[in-house]
C-alpha cells in the first residue's frame, strides 16, 4: 500500500462515526427548537397570567381610583366572547371582508411596485419615481388612509388605493436593489453560452431576485393588514376594523379586545405559518448553513 492510499484511509470517516454525528446534530436542532417553542409559550402563559389576574390590580394603583372591571375584561371573558361571536356568524364573514380588500389592494400594489422597481433601472424613471417612492416611504399610512376616506367615502376603491400608496414603494425597493445585484458574470456567461431570454429570466435572474420579493411580499403585506384595519375603522361598513369600530362606540370592551386579538393572531398565522411555509418551500433548495 502506497504512502497517498495509506493517508486517504486514515482519513476516511467510518460510517458509524458519520451516523453518530449526524444523531447528535438533529439532537442539538431538536433540542434548540425545543427550547425555542417552550420560551415562546412560557411568554404568551406569563403575559395572560398577568393580565388575568394582576392587570386590573396594576392599572387601578396607575390611575389612583379602582377601575371598572368592565373596561378591562380578563382574557378567559374575551375568549367566552369569541366563540360567541364565532357563532352568531359575525367573525368570519367580517374577515372575509378583510381579507378581499388585503388581497385586491396588496395585489395591485404588489404589481405596480415591482413594474416600477423594474422601469427604476433606467435613470430618466428613477428621476421621474424617486421622490413619490421617497414620500410612500416616509408617510404615515394614516395619511393616505383619511384622504382616501374623505374622497371616496365608505366605496370600495378607498382602502384600495390606501393600500397601494402604504406599500407599493417597499416592493418597488427591494426589486429595484435586487435587479442591481445581479450577478452579471452568470448572465454575461449564459449570453456566451447563447441561452435564450426565457431561459435566462428562469433560472438566473427569478431565482436571484426571489429573496428580495419574499422580503417585499412580507413587509408589505404586514403593511397592508394595518392599513386595511384603518380604512375599515373610518370609512366601511364591513370587516375587522368596522367591527371594532362598533364595539369602541357601545363602550363593550370585551368584543373590542376580541377583534384586537382576533386580527392579532391571525395576522400571526399568516406571517409565521402561511409566509414561511410558502418561503421554506421555496428556498428548500438552499443548504442550512449551521455554526460549528
Amino acid at each position: 500500500m502506497t504512502t497517498t492510499e495509506t493517508d486517504s484511509a486514515t482519513t476516511e470517516t467510518p460510517p458509524a462515526a458519520r451516523v453518530t454525528e449526524e444523531e447528535l446534530a438533529r439532537k442539538a436542532r431538536r433540542s434548540e427548537l425545543t427550547s425555542r417553542w417552550f420560551w415562546r409559550i412560557l411568554s404568551y402563559v406569563a403575559v395572560l397570567a398577568i393580565w388575568e389576574f394582576a392587570l386590573l390590580d396594576i392599572f387601578s394603583f396607575l390611575r389612583g381610583s379602582p377601575l371598572d372591571p368592565k373596561l378591562l375584561p380578563g382574557p378567559s371573558e374575551v375568549v367566552a366572547t369569541f366563540f360567541e361571536i364565532w357563532g352568531e356568524g359575525t367573525m368570519p364573514a367580517a374577515f372575509q371582508a378583510t381579507l378581499t380588500r388585503i388581497a385586491v389592494g396588496f395585489g395591485l400594489s404588489f404589481l405596480i411596485g415591482a413594474m416600477i422597481g423594474i422601469l427604476m433601472q433606467s435613470k430618466w424613471f428613477e428621476g421621474f419615481f424617486k421622490d413619490a417612492v421617497l414620500i410612500s416611504l416616509s408617510a404615515p399610512g394614516l395619511i393616505w388612509v383619511l384622504i382616501t376616506a374623505i374622497i371616496f367615502g365608505n366605496r370600495p376603491l378607498g382602502p384600495t388605493i390606501a393600500i397601494i400608496l402604504t406599500t407599493f414603494a417597499l416592493v418597488t425597493v427591494n426589486v429595484s436593489e435586487g435587479i442591481r445585484a445581479l450577478p452579471k458574470d452568470l448572465i454575461d456567461m449564459a449570453k456566451s453560452f447563447q441561452v435564450n431570454v426565457f431561459k435566462r429570466n428562469r433560472q438566473i435572474v427569478i431565482p436571484h431576485l426571489a429573496p428580495y420579493l419574499f422580503t417585499g411580499l412580507r413587509f408589505g403585506f404586514s403593511i397592508a393588514w394595518k392599513v386595511t384595519v384603518l380604512t375599515e375603522v373610518f370609512s366601511s361598513s364591513a370587516g375587522i376594523g368596522f367591527e371594532m369600530r362598533i364595539s369602541a362606540v357601545l363602550f363593550d370592551m370585551s368584543e373590542f379586545l376580541t377583534w384586537i386579538l382576533a386580527f392579532f393572531f391571525f395576522a400571526l398565522f399568516l406571517e409565521k405559518v402561511v409566509l414561511e411555509a410558502i418561503e421554506r418551500r421555496y428556498f428548500r433548495w438552499r443548504q442550512a448553513v449551521t455554526a460549528t
